[in-house]
């Protein structure tokens, strides 16, 4: 989570994490969820755990 960034304006994105898988070694995985941008005020979506980091139209950025 510390290396990802908006596609667009490089700022910091926050995690909401819908659904995580708990590895066996106490890791975490998050399959389903959202990475948002405050300062585009865009989500990006997670599903399967990819996340989906194209850049969006319409966003403030």
């Amino acid at each position: 989570m510390a290396i990802l960034c908006c596609p667009v304006c490089k700022e910091e994105l926050t995690l909401r994490a819908d659904e995580v898988n708990v590895q066996k070694d106490s890791e975490e995985e998050i399959l389903e969820g959202v990475l948002y941008c405050a300062a585009c005020n865009v989500e990006y979506p997670i599903h399967e755990g990819i996340p989906d980091l194209l850049p969006r139209t319409g966003g403030e950025c």
